[in-house]
């Protein structure tokens, strides 16, 4: 198994930190994150050909949410996007939390992480 973590600090504190581990042919992701990092979702995407018959990757997710919690747009995203790219199955799992936290600093922590994924995508 093949693991390798990033960590970003975000302009208003808050940290993130993506686990990547190489499961045999597959991809885990943990997301975690901000004042109380937790597991509020886990999202599962498995590849399969796109429905546009344009010959590129698709992915069918999925998802488990923890009552209460709403990290699985974030989860989501990257799942997916990691799938799509490396046609592997992929998992992510995690979360982020900071109390009161706006719209843009939500924008910024998804922004955030889609740069984080850069490298995952070039390595699978």
């Amino acid at each position: 198994m093949k693991e390798t973590c990033r960590k970003e600090t975000l302009s208003f504190g808050a940290e993130i930190e993506l686990k990547v581990t190489q499961v045999g042919g597959d991809i885990h992701l943990l997301l975690t994150g901000g004042g109380r990092p937790h597991i509020g979702c886990t999202v599962m995407s498995v590849p399969r050909p796109s429905l546009t018959g344009d010959g590129s990757n698709g992915c069918t997710s999925s998802v488990i949410n923890a009552l209460g919690h709403k990290d699985e747009e974030i989860c989501r995203l990257i799942s997916e996007k990691v799938c799509r790219r490396s046609g592997c199955l992929v998992v992510c799992s995690g979360g982020f939390h900071v109390d009161g936290i706006s719209a843009e600093q939500i924008k910024e922590v998804v922004d955030t992480v889609g740069r984080m994924i850069l490298p995952v995508e070039a390595t699978v």
